[in-house]
């Protein structure tokens, strides 16, 4: 637990989530509010102010403040960002047009190529060259300066992103043409690839500008009124923000590079996971996290999320690489998919029932919430079967009207299909749930990962709910329920290290590599990032690791090795070597002998020391715990009536044992114990869900 009173707020799609931490006090306050689409700091501070009146506490009080949000994210699928136009190399106009030189979908006739943001019209050149080397070949004059002034001006943009070939090896051109620009057009956002993604591969360094520039004017006028707004209401702390990679930066980084908030949210769910697998000594787990607005699903193996240093947005064709916008930023590694409570269910032409991608969100949301919808989504379905309780939603402050919900189905999919309501609510069930499950074994697959071996730990407003309906197809027999699971990215927030990565490409081969020049490199990264770290936590114990991404020569793609220490000395590249081939053989089962090996780029990550997870003890003796309380709901396996009994979470306690059909209701979300599964509550409160002997 936080030894400062802390609070940390995420902002989904369809809720806003709060979780408030207090010394000496083993709960943690939570609050959940439907998020507001046109300023989301409202629903921010509603959220916070809540927790702070449920703890009795001032937000004068807090010493710790954490954000996460997704509205990097859904400015990108959305397209809400900044007109953006881009700066290349003279004779490098087109690489978004080429891109890859492939199509994704090779036979697909009616093939439907990535949105890449910046037209052709509004990408624009300068006379300029840098050899591979950063050595300058032909210098940047003014002449050609003017002349794409002009052009910007003409254009009325509002970013700019500025992309020189080789201006990873060497960022002076780039640095020569924004100051000049700024200098007669102060107010455009400018955006380079030598500090937003300083590595090699020209179009996935312009993919990834190009997306932050789009971001930059829309972050930075919500950041600066996000901290206006909370230190009206009395915030004295820093605020910091949650990145995609699972730790924490300052505001200020935040702004200048947005991009890095993609995925935000999901992250600290992934953190949340990761921490209940370590007490648990789960060292192969499924994180499934199902909001409001999508399911996001993460494996997390020997208690550290997956992570990746690229991944694509706003993918043509949802499950296929190659049909996204690339971008090269830290990320934890995860799938995620538009089926969330809020998804909307429909017919298509063939007549099956589909879910999402469309959402409700929070306004108008699902029907059930009586804000204004009509169209039937998945919490319209889990509220006709019986499985959510109407007048104990969201902490109570949200009443669900069940009569909306179920015409809501009927008119959307019943009388469409000829189906009563129970069996259309069954219906978009069954698809949803088979939805998410498809993803978590496409992922697991493409991971190398028999899935049905991990446990999962399910969170999210919905995952709960859902969570034995996508287990049992996934054929996972053990599930985990931690507490606050309504909140949970919020939860992980609190647990976040403060940290940067800072990743650049400078090529070598091992057996000629310049140690001299590498150190240095070396050197440069640690002290920039330590900088953006000291500056979220000014005080605290600071943890750096390094590593080379090395691959045989002439391949495409490479292996990440850790470094033993920050600097490199010549014993070091005899074990780098080892480790290489050793790393490269688990991946491909065999080594390449006597081929050269060549280092494309080096990385630094500097981080706050993590406090280590202590194992739980286990559960003494088991005690058979029956309710007086029930409820009918449609069984998830049959769809036929049931009864089911009720349990409230704040009245379990360890060692607590019960089978279902059955409900365990909270404040922010109900977990279904389905009737092949049976659960007892561990020594954390876990609820742990097994699946039952046939």
């Amino acid at each position: 637990m936080q030894q400062t009173i802390s609070a940390a707020i995420d902002i989904g799609g369809t809720f806003t989530d709060t979780a408030l931490s207090i010394p000496g006090r083993t709960d943690l306050i939570t609050a959940k509010n439907p998020t507001t689409p046109q300023d989301p700091t409202l629903g921010a501070l509603e959220g916070l102010k809540a927790a702070l009146t449920q703890a009795d506490k001032q937000a004068e009080e807090l010493q710790r403040f954490i954000h996460g949000t997704t509205l990097a994210t859904n400015a990108l699928i959305e397209r809400r960002g900044a007109e953006t136009a881009v700066i290349t190399t003279e004779g490098f106009r087109d690489i978004l047009e080429i891109a890859y030189e492939r199509r994704y979908s090779q036979y697909d006739i009616m093939l439907q190529k990535p949105d890449l943001i910046v037209p052709r019209s509004r990408c624009f050149t300068v006379k300029e060259r840098l050899n591979v080397h950063g050595e300058i070949l032909t210098p940047l004059e003014q002449s050609s300066i003017d002349a794409v002034i002009k052009q910007i001006d003409a254009s009325g943009v509002q970013a700019l992103a500025i992309c020189l070939l080789h201006a990873y090896a060497n960022p002076a051109h780039e640095q020569q043409l924004r100051t000049a620009i700024l200098k007669r057009r102060p107010d455009l956002y400018i955006s380079l690839s030598s500090e937003v993604s300083p590595e090699a591969r020209e179009f996935e360094r312009l993919c990834t500008t190009v997306a932050n520039a789009y971001l930059q004017p829309l972050m930075v006028e919500y950041l600066t009124r996000f901290e206006l707004e909370f230190k009206q209401l009395g915030l004295n702390c820093p605020i910091l923000m949650m990145t995609s990679s699972a730790g924490m930066t300052t505001l200020d980084t935040a702004r200048k590079f947005p991009i890095r908030l993609v995925e935000s949210g999901p992250s600290g769910g992934a953190v949340m996971a990761a921490k209940v697998a370590s007490q648990s000594q789960l060292n192969k787990v499924l994180s499934f996290d199902m909001g409001g607005t999508t399911a996001k699903l993460c494996l997390i193996n020997d208690y550290t999320p997956k992570t990746a240093r690229n991944f694509e947005v706003n993918r043509a064709a949802r499950f296929i690489k190659g049909s996204g916008m690339p971008v090269r930023i830290p990320v934890v590694e995860m799938i995620e998919i538009g089926a969330g409570g809020g998804s909307y269910a429909g017919i298509d032409r063939l007549n099956r029932i589909i879910i999402g991608p469309e959402s409700a969100g929070s306004e108008p949301g699902p029907a059930g919430f009586d804000r204004g919808g009509t169209i039937a989504t998945v919490t319209d379905s889990d509220i006709s079967l019986g499985y959510i309780d109407p007048t104990l939603f969201a902490e109570k402050r949200l009443t669900l009207d069940q009569g909306k919900a179920r015409k809501a189905v009927e008119e959307t999919i019943g009388q469409k299909l000829a189906l009563d309501t129970d069996k259309a609510a069954y219906g978009i069930s069954q698809i949803v749930d088979e939805n998410m499950a498809s993803a978590g074994r496409m992922h697991a697959v493409e991971s190398g990962v028999d899935i049905s071996i991990q446990t999962m730990i399910a969170f999210g407003g919905n995952g709960p709910l859902h969570a034995t309906r996508v287990a049992r197809r996934c054929g996972i027999n053990k599930i985990v329920i931690p507490p606050n699971p309504g909140v949970g990215s919020a939860v992980g927030f609190l647990d976040a290290p403060v940290s940067f990565e800072i990743i650049r490409s400078q090529y070598s081969l091992l057996n000629s590599l310049d140690i001299d020049s590498i150190n240095q490199l070396l050197e440069q990264m640690l002290i920039q990032a330590r900088e953006v770290v000291s500056c979220g936590a000014p005080n605290a114990e600071l943890v750096s690791n390094c590593s080379a991404f090395m691959r045989y020569h002439g391949q495409g793609h490479e292996i990440e090795i850790p470094l033993n220490g920050e600097q490199l000395v010549a014993e070091d590249l005899g074990e780098l070597l080892e480790k290489f081939e050793t790393e490269y053989a688990f991946q491909y089962s065999r080594i390449v002998p006597n081929m050269e090996i060549e280092i494309l780029n080096w990385a630094v990550k500097v981080t706050t020391q993590e406090s280590v997870s202590e194992p739980l003890s286990a559960v003494n003796q088991r005690q058979n715990t029956n309710s007086a309380e029930t409820r009918s709901i449609i069984c998830d396996s049959t769809s036929e009536p049931v009864s089911a009994s009720i349990y409230h979470r704040s009245n379990l306690k360890v060692g607590d044992s019960f089978t279902g059909p059955a409900l365990v209701v909270e404040p922010q979300t109900t977990t279904l114990v389905s009737s092949d599964y049976q659960a007892h509550i561990d020594t954390a409160l876990n609820i742990i869900m097994t699946k039952k002997e046939q």
